[in-house]
């Protein structure tokens, strides 16, 4: 089942019972992920390190490719 069908499942059960209508899906995913790095950030600030990106280096090996030589 994907997150549509059980969001469209859960707003007809809401609406039967008088609940509150749930969330959309996706909704709050970029309030997460901003979360996520500012945790990620003050963390490395308690571990003595720099709070700018903690994770730049490891993306940019995961995500550019080699040049040709």
């Amino acid at each position: 089942m994907t997150a549509i069908e059980q969001y469209l499942i859960d707003t007809y059960r809401a609406s039967q019972q008088g609940a509150p209508m749930p969330p959309p899906p996706g909704r709050d995913d970029v309030a997460v992920l901003r979360s996520a790095r500012t945790y990620a950030q003050a963390r490395a600030v308690m571990d003595g390190g720099s709070g700018r990106h903690p994770w730049r280096a490891a993306l940019r090996r995961i995500l550019v490719r080699p040049r040709p030589c």
